[in-house]
């Protein structure tokens, strides 16, 4: 080596970390290409007794280099935890799975028990991932508490090796009676989309233990993030889930909302820049109010939310103990939103939860065209069969009180409400409670509209129709707070006061239908929670329904009593 190499050497080296049964030579910029260039840190390895950490993150490790690192770490069976992340700067890719893999045979010899692998920005892709399988499969990582995997460009290919290495360690593990309990996983920036999220998704409902996820920047779309919602509902002792960046849609955010509504243990939820729109943010408010109990940080930056939803969302969130942040910059609030929006949290006294507006992008375009999200919703052909009838509908197809012609008249009027079926039928309102579901929100707001089109002058058939929309609603209001606000951000899509995603389409209005609902809210199965939402959304978007006149102003009246009212 040139003397003034060495010279940098032993300046770095002088740099050196000891204590607490670590070894550190972070961020000393070393190049380390061979055997010589680490016979000072190869020594320093050997002498240490009692090594239980170390540190090369921030240097070069090339293949000869790292054989001799790993044949100091031979005689190394307490080692704990490796941070091992940005070590291979400038190498080319087909090095560092060799150096990888000398590395791991190492621990694998001495048989040390790893709790903490970092292995973070380091672009290995996957032959990268290959280079540690074996290593992630073996004993000594049986006992792996925290994995990192941050920006290593692994992508889908890796993902899933990445998963088969995880699912293998776990029955190895499980097989000795001490499964794997991986509690912390972060792979952020690697590309993993949906194929890869799927794969690991897989792991993570098998080990059931995970306390963090981190994966922001993954290219990941809403099948992804389902698959992902299928494995959070199986850890219940998750605390932190990060998944910003990625593409949720209506379709995933319900999904996670679904599985999140079981954990007690959530502090921390960054959904940021995630596409959640106004419907997904609705569901996470109906989250808030069901579960999240000690829930510290929500972030639902950037996800072209509107100043209504944001509100409802913001609600929501000041109500729960624990909450320190609100994270809502970034959507589509407006000036008169975003002001809106402060107003109520300072009037709660909440202003400092709220982070920063600085970067919203204003209203929402309504004629603005809604992104495909490939939604798999597909309409039945009407045939004439019950079963496509009851999938059309949302209904029950499983036992059911009423019999056969009774069932078959509710069916057919559930299809195409008339007058004079509802009229005339004696047990129509129970049959129609009995039926209808909150599990299809788009075929009960559908419904609801449908019947409150036969309102009439006429008393007695008045009270007829509602008789039936309090049965219907009294049903669907009374299901869990995801169910019940899903029916009703679909009921809002259908009149217009909130844009929402697929094939749900604005229904042409009448004053009746505005009037039944003017009744139900004076009921008492018709919460407070229930009228808030309904209200904040008519508020903001009043003129939607300006032709139905003075029956607008009467059902506005009746929500804002409501509102005003404790329960």
């Amino acid at each position: 080596m040139a003397s003034r190499d060495i010279a940098q050497l032993e300046d770095a080296l002088s740099k050196i970390h000891f204590g607490d049964g670590e070894l550190s030579f972070k961020g000393l910029g070393m190049k380390l290409d061979n055997t010589e260039s680490v016979e000072e840190m190869v020594s320093k390895i050997d002498q240490y007794q009692g090594l239980r950490a170390l540190r090369l993150e921030g240097n070069t490790v090339g293949v000869d280099a790292a054989k001799a690192i790993a044949k100091a770490l031979e005689s190394k069976d307490l080692l704990q935890r490796c941070y091992w992340s940005d070590m291979f700067t400038g190498r080319l890719r087909s090095e560092i799975p060799i150096a990888l893999r000398t590395l791991g045979s190492a621990l694998m010899s001495a048989g040390s028990r790893l709790t903490e692998l970092d292995l973070s920005d380091n672009a290995f892709g996957p032959d990268g991932v290959k280079g540690v399988e074996q290593l992630l499969k073996s004993p000594t990582c049986h006992t792996l508490r925290e994995l990192r995997l941050n920006n290593c460009g692994m992508g889908i290919g890796g993902g899933k090796i990445l998963a088969e290495a995880l699912t293998e360690g776990y029955k190895q593990s499980a097989l000795l009676g001490a499964p794997l309990q991986l509690k912390v996983f972060a792979a952020g920036r690697n590309r993993l989309e949906n194929d890869g999220a799927s794969a690991l998704a897989k792991a993570f409902q098998l080990m059931g233990s995970l306390e963090e996820i981190h994966m922001p920047q993954n290219g990941i779309n809403y099948p992804g993030v389902m698959a992902l919602a299928s494995a959070v509902r199986h850890n219940p002792e998750l605390r932190v889930l990060n998944l910003n960046d990625n593409t949720f849609t209506k379709w995933g955010t319900l999904a996670m909302a679904e599985a999140l509504k079981h954990l007690r243990n959530v502090q921390v939820i960054n959904f940021g820049d995630c596409l959640v729109r106004s419907e997904g943010a609705i569901a996470l408010a109906a989250l808030l109010r069901d579960g999240m109990p000690i829930l510290k940080e929500l972030n639902l930056s950037f996800g072209e939310i509107t100043d209504a939803a944001a509100l409802v969302v913001a609600q929501a969130a000041v109500e729960k103990p624990d909450m320190e942040k609100v994270l809502l910059n970034g959507n589509c609030l407006g000036e008169d939103g975003c002001e809106a929006l402060r107003d109520m949290m300072d009037d709660m006294d909440r202003g400092d939860m709220l982070g920063s507006l600085s970067d919203d992008e204003g209203e929402l375009d309504e004629d603005e065209e809604d992104e495909d999200d490939d939604s798999s919703d597909e309409c039945c052909e009407e045939n004439g069969e019950c079963e496509d009838i009851i999938k059309e509908n949302g209904l029950k197809g499983e036992d059911s009180p009423a019999k056969t012609q009774s069932q078959a008249e509710v069916l057919t009027f559930l299809r195409s409400p008339a007058a004079e079926q509802l009229f005339q039928l004696k047990d129509m309102k129970s049959n129609i409670q009995q039926q209808v579901e909150a599990s299809d929100p788009d075929k009960a707001a559908e419904l609801l509209l449908k019947i409150g089109l036969l309102y009439c002058e006429d008393p007695e058939d008045r009270t007829t129709v509602l008789e039936t929309i309090d049965a219907v609603l009294k049903k669907l209001l009374s299901s869990s707070s995801l169910q019940s606000y899903r029916f009703l951000s679909s009921l809002l899509v259908m009149m217009g006061l909130l844009k929402g995603e697929g094939k749900v389409k604005k229904a042409l209005l009448v004053p009746g239908q505005l009037l039944c609902l003017e009744h139900a809210v004076q009921q008492d199965y018709f919460s407070r929670h229930h009228a808030s939402l309904l209200y904040t959304f008519l508020s903001r978007n009043g003129d939607a329904l300006k032709s139905c006149g003075s029956a607008r102003d009467r059902l506005s009246f009746a929500l804002e009593k409501k509102c005003h009212t404790q329960q």
